[in-house]
């Protein structure tokens, strides 16, 4: 990656933590989901990254709403990557890989390590949660797998530099095809601190026939970290699942309020945002053609790829 490679700006619309009470800008139904989605990718956003809730805003992990959030999205705009997370903690790995063999998306975000995963309140001198993010070799052989199997491109989320050298083992034994696409995460506790030297110090980790790597900046430190990315020759994410605010500290109203300043730093630097047609191949993830409905889905709903 340089310089004059355009960006991938990636739109993370919807997270499994936050609510309306925090954010009201955060999508919670199918055709609030397209309708971000549409304000993403008018102002420059190539890939969606999507959790799904229900209508009420409950996080979900059933096939049901992942498939009417996606349809929505595909609706209200003409085309744009969909990345589903994979990521929970308490969630069966079966009924994750349910999602991925029944809707099979362009991109499936793959987490390379398990961590101590919590959120300290420097204000109570307390952690506001904390648990064990499991994401040991077997969860990650496993989903990688049925990403093989379904034709979906792996998007490596890493929190910490280790989790980037857990790439090693999987390209040696011949499970990962280049390119890949590398996700620094910073910002989570338990994870790598977000300074722009930690996020040099991963992409200097990054193995060079990875192609693609980027940053996840998470809370106000994203643009810090947005604007490092920019310089190194990174591609960026930014959306309500991550940082609900401005560089300004104002409340976003939308996720393209977000992508809009991503871009416009993007700009800035003298870069400019992919498209995503630009994104697809610089990814290696061709467009699927028909997109599923709902009715095609549960006609056969863990149909396989020839």
């Amino acid at each position: 990656m340089s310089l004059t490679d355009p960006v991938i700006i990636t739109n993370s619309i919807s997270g499994a933590i936050a609510n309306r009470e925090q954010c009201p800008a955060i999508p919670y139904t199918p055709e609030e989901y397209g309708a971000e989605a549409r304000r993403a990718v008018e102002e420059g956003a190539a890939m969606i990254h999507i959790h799904a809730r229900t209508p009420e805003g409950v996080p979900s992990y059933e096939v049901e709403d992942f498939a009417a959030i996606t349809e929505a999205i595909r609706g209200a705009v003409d085309d744009v990557i969909i990345n589903y997370s994979t990521g929970a903690i308490g969630v069966p790995i079966d009924k994750r890989i349910a999602y991925l063999r029944a809707l099979r998306p362009e991109v499936g975000a793959l987490n390379m390590g398990s961590m101590n995963y919590a959120k300290y309140s420097a204000r109570r001198k307390d952690f506001v949660f904390s648990t064990v993010f499991e994401n040991s070799f077997e969860t990650i052989t496993t989903l990688l797998q049925v990403m093989n199997e379904e034709v979906i491109k792996p998007e490596h989320e890493c929190f910490d530099s280790g989790h980037v050298a857990n790439l090693d083992p999987l390209l040696d034994m011949g499970a990962l095809e280049p390119p890949l696409q590398v996700s620094c995460v910073m910002g989570v506790t338990g994870g790598i601190r977000p300074t722009a030297r930690n996020l040099a110090h991963m992409a200097e980790q990054v193995p060079p026939v990875a192609h693609e790597w980027g940053v996840i900046g998470i809370s106000r430190e994203q643009w810090t970290l947005v604007a490092a990315a920019l310089t190194l020759g990174g591609n960026v994410r930014v959306g309500l699942e991550d940082n609900f605010y401005l560089p300004d500290g104002e409340m976003a109203r939308s996720n393209g309020d977000l992508v809009a300043k991503a871009r416009e730093m993007t700009q800035d630097v003298g870069r400019r945002s992919a498209t995503v047609a630009e994104a697809r191949t610089m990814l290696g993830v061709p467009r699927r053609e028909p997109p599923l409905t709902r009715r095609d889905i549960f006609r056969r709903p863990f149909e396989t790829s020839p």
